[in-house]
């Protein structure tokens, strides 16, 4: 468990380092792979073999197979938008915030 924690944390504070430097793309990128660690954690530990390392990947295996309640299903739907042409998300949504409580469930259930 700690090793998840650990890369969990990694993952948050290079998002909080690419904010400070005014870069939310690479923020973005962080947040998706925090939600991968913590769903292949969370899928591994019901015995399910994660074939993909893929946190986009597994965002769609997490959101058509599991038991999420709906606020994080949401969550796992803007974890998996694509941004506009101006590099921009088509929804308002701070998806470092939406990534941790998504975490913070799939790590406590």
């Amino acid at each position: 468990m700690t090793d998840v924690t650990t890369q969990l944390a990694t993952e948050f504070e290079r998002a909080a380092q690419a904010r400070v430097k005014k870069n939310e793309g690479q923020a973005r990128v962080c947040a998706r792979r925090a939600a991968g660690i913590a769903i292949r954690d969370y899928l591994t530990r019901r015995g399910m073999s994660v074939h993909s390392t893929s946190a986009y990947d597994l965002l769609n295996l997490l959101k058509e197979d599991s038991p999420l309640p709906p606020d994080l299903k949401l969550v796992a739907d803007h974890l998996t938008l694509r941004v506009t042409e101006e590099f921009k998300l088509p929804v308002e949504a701070d998806l470092v915030a939406e990534a941790r409580l998504l975490c913070d469930w799939l790590l406590t259930n």
